[in-house]
């Protein structure tokens, strides 16, 4: 049976987009999601997204698919790109925010008039189990860290967003072999579940630069709730503005992080790129 879709990206982290509203479950597979997100063989992606009807009192329910079919909680970059393409379909009776269910939680993203998708991402968390890490106790937070991966040493803070990040600061973030550090950092015993793997370079303290290895992805070209859980890390070790601005090699993100609330929100694109049909 044919299945129709549309293909979005967000500052250069790519997703395939299908409309699953018709079933609670995702029409195709993580082994058809893989061939799918083939770059030579397939569409080419970072993941495939399913926009699944809501439950508890949300608008749509947000699944997906890593390029290597693993699912993840949730994709900050994504999650822009699903509320654009919510709205494509509803056209005109299209809203201006969503309530979306993910696996991690209920994530808000508004539709400004400018073009640009506002998510409220929730209250990051801190605590070792939550992560989860083994850097810390169960209990307590695992902030500017040693680990050793790579034969080094690096000094980390570990975040969640629904998702684990594990943050480090470099003096130049375009040195890191992304390609031999970020898989040894994703698969290390310290992450059970794995992590997502952000590097920093601190410009200004509302201005940092980032390359992030994505678990289940790699190498991307941003990554939403890295940005956010960098910009924690970095008010937590003193290096970062509580508005602060990530530049990723996909583009920037305006992310804040809500000092009375606790509340992060990040500010930046989606785009569509072209729709077709899967046979």
């Amino acid at each position: 049976m044919p299945i129709e879709f549309a293909k979005y990206h967000g500052l250069g982290n790519d997703f395939i987009l299908i409309d699953n509203r018709h079933s609670s479950e995702p029409v195709i597979t993580p082994e058809q999601a893989v061939d799918l997100c083939d770059r030579h063989f397939g569409i080419g992606a970072d993941g495939v997204i399913f926009a699944l009807p809501g439950q508890n009192d949300t608008d749509y329910t947000m699944r997906i698919f890593n390029s290597d079919g693993s699912e993840p909680e949730m994709c900050g970059n994504g999650i822009r790109c699903l509320a654009k393409f919510i709205a494509d379909l509803e056209g005109s009776e299209a809203k201006t925010q969503y309530r979306i269910h993910t696996l991690a939680g209920v994530i808000t993203p508004e539709l400004r008039s400018d073009g640009q998708v506002k998510v409220d991402m929730g209250v990051p968390r801190l605590l070792a189990a939550e992560i989860p890490t083994t850097l810390a106790a169960a209990d307590a937070k695992a902030i500017d860290v040693p680990i050793e991966v790579a034969d080094k040493s690096w000094s980390v803070t570990c975040v969640s967003m629904g998702n684990p990040h594990c943050i480090t600061f470099v003096e130049d973030v375009a040195a890191v072999a992304l390609e031999t550090v970020g898989p040894q950092f994703e698969h290390n015993k310290a992450f059970p579940q794995r992590t997502n793997t952000e590097f920093i370079q601190v410009i200004r303290s509302d201005y940092v630069k980032m390359r992030v290895w994505e678990r289940g992805a790699g190498v991307t070209l941003a990554c939403g709730t890295g940005a956010c859980a960098a910009v924690v890390a970095g008010v937590l070790v003193g290096k970062c503005d509580r508005v602060t601005a990530v530049e990723l090699p996909g583009g920037v993100l305006e992310i804040e992080w809500a000092e009375v609330s606790g509340r992060i929100y990040m500010t930046g694109p989606a785009q569509r790129v072209f729709t077709g049909c899967i046979s």
